[in-house]
């Protein structure tokens, strides 16, 4: 039996062996990558109660939430009031989600 035969065979036998491997990789970096952005989440919002440009930090903040919410609904997680309460996001960061400061006209 060649090396082929073999590969034949145990797609006969087992259909999903070869991308099982491949989706439990992608289960683990897509939890991975919603970990890294609820870091990122933690420490914005802590950033916040720093000195230093409070708009800036606000800024970064909401970003950040912006970010981690719609990565969350991309997995499926569509409602957010357990994670906003979680990570104590307050309701200033909430209030501007999705906003994009605008520039100097051109």
């Amino acid at each position: 039996m060649s090396l082929r035969d073999s590969l034949d065979l145990i797609g006969m036998v087992r259909p999903n062996a070869g991308t099982a491997a491949i989706g439990h990789e992608i289960l683990a970096e897509k939890a991975s990558s919603l970990g890294a952005a609820e870091r990122q989440v933690i420490e914005a919002i802590a950033a916040l109660s720093k000195p230093g440009d409070h708009n800036a930090h606000l800024a970064k903040a909401r970003a950040a939430v912006w970010g981690y919410f719609v990565q969350r609904e991309l997995l499926g997680f569509r409602g957010h009031a357990d994670v906003i309460r979680e990570l104590s996001i307050p309701p200033e960061v909430l209030a501007g989600l999705g906003a994009i400061a605008r520039g100097p006209a051109r």
